[in-house]
């Protein structure tokens, strides 16, 4: 390879590994810049004592809130990022999310483009990472232009009642759309995969599925331990020249025709502003605003009839109440079963419990995870007070988040399952953090055009979440990934 590559992604998470994969045949010289290195496998990937209590696999990295107060984000630095660890559920946004939602407490704004754009490339992005679903049950389900490469991960006995109980009651439970080869997943040991790390073994991750096929090509190339610190614009303002990055104590710069950001939403945030005194690409002034991370609830229910014997549990979801509930009120959000909450997991979020009082609770609850949309805020927002990264987060639409909880549990409830616990989700967890540095079509308002690309200098394109103009109430990865090989497409029409 030459010296200076035609093209540097920083970052090889869904955003970063999607373009790459997008760009590889092309011929370009690429590298790729990730501040991790590849997981190797080792026990430890599937002891949940390590995982949840110990916090093994956690950054060290320290972020701070508004009131300058430190804490450990849910972030983690790996060549395929925050997906080495994700719940592998590749859910579409609903059509309607692109059009602008009206809820409770304010407004979700209509994107740059509707539905029918980006469904090819949600196509492509499920064939990517050759999702397991099935069609035809969840109404709230988007126009597919094809069918899912696999069928539906099967339910477990447990849960298979667990889903003929809320039938029973009215809803209607739809498979949850993953990227699991659950028989090779179960392989490598009788574990859940949501939130366990994956060395290749079976989970349909960005390493796994976009940027080892991407690393096949002699024109691709990854440097990793390699922190970026700041872009550098040319003397004519309009192009980023190089990218300043540090790598085992020596700081090093790289130059490239096309620069692609995709560290994340609150790391590219960062890049931008430590790159210009009013921040890099932001005339908008928008850079770092409209920080969006969803409202998260942990719902166990409880029922001394019910036997869990589960083991990775996370099949289904709900969505009878996304657009809106069935008493015609706004929108609530999402529901969809938690990986396998077992006790040596349940005692890293109650650490006053002994064990065996937990197992003995797991053996008879049933695990969700609510979801409600988080609304965009301009005073939502990363800053920096001198190399500290401070996330201001205003959350928003609450009294939805807590309609939904309450209902979930009435209908729990009405199923036989007698108490239920619930733990909202803090600052800790910013693993769906998204907006920082989004699309639109006005400049003024925007960072970015409806291709990913910068206004303000055309070489530079941002294709992690940073991008989403909301963060409806589903999973973000899929989004991403179809925005990534999207912008992947538009970046090699000008090579």
């Amino acid at each position: 390879m030459k010296t200076s590559p035609d093209i540097v992604i920083i970052g090889s998470g869904m955003g970063g590994a999607c373009v790459a994969y997008g760009l590889a045949a092309t011929g370009a010289n690429i590298l790729i810049l990730e501040q991790g290195h590849q997981l190797p496998p080792h026990a430890k990937n599937r002891d949940a004592r390590a995982i949840f209590q110990q916090g093994f696999f956690r950054t060290q990295e320290r972020w701070y809130d508004s009131k300058g107060e430190p804490f450990g984000p849910g972030n983690y630095y790996y060549h395929g990022g925050n997906t080495k660890f994700y719940g592998a559920v590749l859910m579409r946004y609903r059509a309607e999310d692109f059009d602008g939602v009206e809820h409770l407490e304010g407004t979700a704004p209509p994107w740059p483009f509707r539905y029918d754009e980006l469904e090819p490339w949600y196509q492509r992005a499920e064939e990517l990472f050759k999702v397991r679903g099935s069609l035809g049950v969840d109404a709230t389900e988007p126009r597919h232009s094809g069918v899912y490469p696999y069928g539906a991960v099967p339910d477990e006995p447990a849960i298979a009642e667990l889903r003929s109980r809320l039938k029973a009651v009215g809803l209607n439970p739809s498979s949850l759309p993953l990227g699991i080869d659950i028989d090779a997943w179960l392989a490598g040991g009788k574990t859940p995969w949501d939130a366990f790390p994956d060395a290749r073994s079976g989970k349909m991750d960005a390493e796994t599925c976009a940027l080892l096929p991407a690393l096949v090509h002699d024109n691709v190339r990854i440097e990793s331990g390699a922190e970026v610190l700041r872009l550098i614009p040319g003397p004519d303002g309009r192009t980023i020249a190089a990218v300043e990055y540090r790598q085992a104590d020596a700081i090093k710069r790289v130059s490239a025709g096309t620069i692609v950001l995709a560290a994340g939403a609150v790391r590219s945030a960062k890049i931008l502003l430590a790159s210009a005194e009013n921040g890099l690409a932001n005339r908008s002034g928008a850079v770092g605003r409209h920080f969006m991370n969803h409202n998260l609830t942990a719902l166990l229910a409880y029922d001394r009839r019910f036997h869990n014997d589960s083991v990775y549990q996370k099949t289904f979801g709900l969505n009878d109440f996304y657009l809106r509930s069935d008493a015609g009120e706004a929108p609530l959000g999402h529901v969809q079963l938690f990986g396998r909450v077992s006790a040596p997991v349940m005692k890293g979020m109650a650490r006053w419990a002994p064990e065996w009082l937990l197992d003995l609770w797991s053996h008879h609850s049933a695990d969700l995870l609510l979801m409600s949309e988080d609304l965009p805020d301009l005073d939502s927002r990363v800053t920096l007070d001198g190399d500290q990264l401070v996330l201001h987060w205003k959350r928003s639409n609450i009294k939805a988040h807590d309609l939904l909880r309450r209902k979930m549990m009435e209908l729990l409830k009405a199923t036989g399952f007698s108490f239920t616990l619930s733990r909202p989700f803090d600052r800790n967890t910013t693993s769906h953090q998204c907006g920082t540095i989004r699309i639109g079509d006005d400049p003024v308002r925007a960072p970015l055009d409806a291709n990913c690309r910068s206004f303000d200098h055309p070489n530079l394109y941002v294709t992690d979440a940073s991008c989403l103009v909301t963060s409806a109430a589903v999973n973000p990865s899929l989004t991403v990934a179809a925005l990534a090989l999207r912008a992947a497409a538009h970046i090699g029409k000008s090579l």
